[in-house]
């Protein structure tokens, strides 16, 4: 008889822990958050960044994933009731990954253009940047992008720069980032790099003295914002509502000012 008592006990116990455990709200999965989205994963906004990219998507010394873009993404998937998952890919790949259904949104300072716009909707602006003409601190040849012509800058073929800098006359040089372009900018193998300011300017603050400056700047900012497929308009607007509220609480000001000591999200 006693042995049948604890068997009941036991079997209680195990159904109230798996109950506990499946009405736990801590699962956005189980709850059935972002079922509404057409989420990758359940309960999880799966976001598509470089990792590369200092000081929006990047690695710092401990290996962690940090940057502005990633805390941005994390304080909408916060907002939304979702966790968040990073899969980090190469630029030149990620539209087609977002295409493929291999993620949910790029977080990754994706500039909104109209050619994009034709295939992808975006989110609100979360950062209002110029774009910058980048050469070596003893080149007073380029100071406008007219200048640009018959010079060869080094760009990432699928970013806007690349066509910006075709436009302007340059011979472009393929480079998978940043890094690349301004490797190649200071060995004097290319004449210049266009590039957002803020790129430009983290880049000073954090490795200077570089021995490049600015030489100038375009008349219109950039913006960047979350990317989406044109089926994703449900996860779009509610990103859009999140990202209302990170600006009217001051998240998004104050994420911007540890990374770039001023608000450049507006």
């Amino acid at each position: 008889m006693s042995r049948r008592i604890t068997a009941l006990v036991l079997t209680a116990a195990t159904a109230l822990a798996l109950t506990a455990c499946s009405g736990g709200a801590a699962d956005p999965a189980a709850s059935g958050e972002g079922d509404d989205y057409g989420l990758v994963k359940a309960g999880t906004l799966t976001v598509a960044t470089e990792g590369t990219y200092r000081p929006f998507s990047f690695h710092d010394q401990s290996g962690d994933l940090v940057g502005f873009d990633v805390e941005i993404a994390e304080a909408v998937a916060d907002k939304l009731g979702l966790e968040v998952e990073f899969q980090e890919t190469q630029w030149d790949a990620i539209f087609a990954g977002l295409d493929a259904g291999r993620f949910d949104v790029i977080g990754n300072q994706v500039s909104i253009n109209p050619e994009r716009e034709e295939k992808y909707l975006f989110s609100e602006p979360y950062t209002v940047s110029p774009g910058v003409i980048v050469v070596t601190e003893d080149d007073d040849s380029i100071s406008s992008f007219d200048d640009l012509a018959g010079k060869t800058t080094a760009q990432s073929l699928t970013s806007n720069w690349y066509e910006l800098a075709e436009e302007s006359g340059a011979t472009v040089e393929a480079v998978d980032g940043w890094a690349q372009a301004v490797a190649l900018l200071q060995q004097g193998r290319v004449d210049a790099t266009i590039n957002d300011s803020l790129t430009f300017l983290d880049y000073e603050k954090s490795e200077g003295p570089t021995g490049l400056k600015i030489a100038a700047e375009t008349d219109e900012p950039s913006l960047s914002a979350f990317a989406f497929t044109k089926d994703k308009d449900a996860l779009a607007e509610a990103i859009d509502g999140a990202l209302a509220e990170l600006r009217e609480e001051g998240v998004l000001a104050e994420i911007s000012e540890k990374y770039f000591g001023a608000d450049v999200t507006q």
